[in-house]
């Protein structure tokens, strides 16, 4: 699907977003390193069901990053004020990993109650992880490497530090998303992966569908479950021979789940999918 992104403004900031089908909104939230080019094929097939409205969040695809470092709080109210004013009233969502992690803050807040109806979430971020012997190695080498500086007066301290945050042996300590980022992207980065948020669950009243793919590797499946034990009101829906993109691996099997969740009929269901 080929389409020309449109502009928001929000807070001076130019945000691209694509608009696509009819009917009640969805807003569409992709991934960390991605954009809202990958998740239009899954947008045009609810394009009938749903009018969707798919967000390149700052710094991803068409939107350039934002002047400061952001936090999940900062992607949260950026889609909240969106929704404001494009006056688009109660929406749904659809989101993807990082995407997950904003729509999960964003519907632990008590004012976003009576705006966010239907949530689904696929491949969604925001649990603590199970780490491995390597990540704590390369954690608390880094912990040593850096308290050295910490002897220094501030002046040289902040220097130091600062040379050190550019150094290919700094960089070779993070995730390999960590080492391709540099300045405000960089720590947003490291704002987002180091909060985790399994105490939002229990405050998020909507409807929620964890859609997983049984071969993610990048959110594994445990991390669904983590979520599902928490949430108040969600079902979880395995994709057998799909991974971290299931939507895209297995886009049939994903639709038709997505689709009667969201509301359609089986018989409009049999007309897109054919």
């Amino acid at each position: 699907m080929q389409k020309t992104p449109e502009t928001y403004t929000y807070k001076n900031q130019t945000v691209a977003y694509y608009h696509v089908g009819h009917g009640r909104p969805l807003i569409v939230l992709h991934g960390w390193g991605s954009s809202s080019e990958v998740m239009l094929p899954v947008a045009g097939r609810l394009s009938d069901l749903r009018g969707c409205y798919l967000l390149d969040l700052p710094g991803f695809g068409s939107s350039i990053p934002p002047r400061r470092p952001w936090t999940i709080d900062d992607y949260a109210d950026l889609v909240s004020q969106f929704i404001t004013d494009r006056e688009l009233g109660v929406a749904d969502l659809l989101a993807h990993s990082f995407g997950g992690r904003i729509a999960l803050k964003l519907c632990s807040r008590d004012e976003e109650t009576t705006r966010i109806d239907k949530v689904l979430i696929t491949g969604g971020a925001g649990m603590k992880p199970k780490r491995s012997m390597q990540f704590y190695l390369k954690k608390y080498s880094a912990k040593l490497i850096k308290a050295p500086f910490y002897l220094l007066p501030p002046s040289l301290r902040d220097n130091g530090l600062n040379k050190l945050r550019q150094s290919p042996l700094w960089k070779s300590m993070g995730s390999s998303d960590y080492q391709k980022l540099d300045g405000v992207m960089r720590t947003t980065f490291v704002n987002t992966v180091t909060e985790h948020l399994e105490d939002t669950l229990p405050e998020i009243p909507q409807e929620v569908l964890l859609l997983w793919g049984r071969n993610d590797t990048e959110t594994p499946l445990y991390q669904a479950e983590r979520m599902l034990h928490g949430l108040r009101n969600a079902q979880l829906e395995i994709i057998d021979h799909a991974g971290h993109y299931a939507f895209l691996n297995r886009p049939n099997a994903f639709t038709d789940h997505a689709r009667e969740f969201f509301g359609a009929d089986s018989d409009a269901a049999g007309q897109q999918l054919s």
